[in-house]
């Protein structure tokens, strides 16, 4: 019995790196890992923090070429600055694919499609000049700002809103498709009331009217001109702003749920190697052996 229970497999968090894309026994690629993708540690917190910064400083210096007067003063300045941004999130992204076990599965993720957009434009510019003739340069250069989609990979924030969104997502789906309900409802009893001569020409033009109102947005082009046509108008106003509470409340809901839940971190039982235990816990959670020390500095 003690055998077959010290051989159990050892369950590990759904969204633990090690997880999804192994871990690797020992070396280079095992501190490689851990510096890179274990962010409770000094030395993945240091790393998190350069590259937040890097990211964070690499699109302004696209934000600032974009302005033809700094652009001409600046321009080989911007270049050299893109160029140093370019090969630093190059090296990183072969980091991650280099001391992964699984590098293809990263590769395909979300994650490792942003890192690879982040550095494709300028290394596409360079070994395709004819995407010049294709492609306006100014596109290629736009295409840089998806660096700051990297920020997601750092800031357990941005973690917590994505896993928010992800278990409330049949909820706002299912309200979505009440606006969307209401909007055609209204558009086309507009329609009905106001009529071509008030320019609601047809049901779409009405339900882009109805949708530019219940969101609070109201461009003025489309005005009803009837009292009941304007009464109704008012109505879809009040519903607008109560509309704006539905999302807000599911989604903080969600939140709410998210941080009473205890964060796993990346702590690991000598004993029987499983992960995931809590930064206040004294022995593992699978076998009951002591648990070192947590460091936290």
């Amino acid at each position: 019995m003690a055998t077959s229970a010290a051989s159990a497999p050892v369950p590990v968090a759904a969204d633990d790196p090690a997880a999804r894309y192994g871990r690797p026994d020992g070396g280079w690629r095992l501190a490689l890992f851990k510096v890179i993708f274990e962010s409770d540690t000094r030395a993945g917190r240091i790393f998190d923090l350069v590259l937040i910064w890097l990211i964070l400083i690499s699109v302004a210096v696209v934000m600032l070429d974009s302005f033809e007067s700094l652009q001409a003063r600046w321009g080989p300045t911007f270049d050299a600055l893109e160029w140093t941004f370019t090969v630093v999130f190059t090296v990183e992204y072969i980091a991650r694919l280099a001391c992964l076990p699984r590098p293809l599965r990263y590769a395909r993720s979300a994650l490792g499609l942003i890192d690879l957009v982040a550095v494709l434009p300028t290394w596409a510019a360079l070994f395709f000049p004819g995407l010049h003739a294709l492609i306006d340069v100014r596109l290629l250069r736009m295409l840089r700002l998806f660096r700051i989609l990297k920020l997601a990979e750092y800031v357990e924030e941005y973690g917590a809103l994505g896993r928010a969104l992800m278990a409330s997502r049949r909820k706002i789906l299912v309200f979505l498709s009440f606006v969307l309900l209401v909007v055609v409802v209204m558009g086309t009893i507009l329609y009905v009331v106001e009529g071509p001569e008030n320019g609601f020409t047809n049901v779409p033009v009405s339900v882009y009217w109805a949708i530019s109102t219940m969101t609070t947005v109201g461009y003025g082009d489309i005005t009803p001109k009837t009292g009941l046509g304007r009464f109704i108008a008012s109505l879809m106003m009040l519903i607008g702003w109560g509309t704006l509470a539905v999302p807000t409340g599911i989604v903080s809901a969600e939140f709410t749920a998210l941080r009473m839940a205890r964060v796993p971190t990346t702590r690991t039982c000598h004993a029987c190697l499983s992960e995931g235990h809590e930064p206040t816990a004294r022995f593992c959670k699978d076998c009951g052996a002591e648990l070192p020390a947590y460091a936290r500095g």
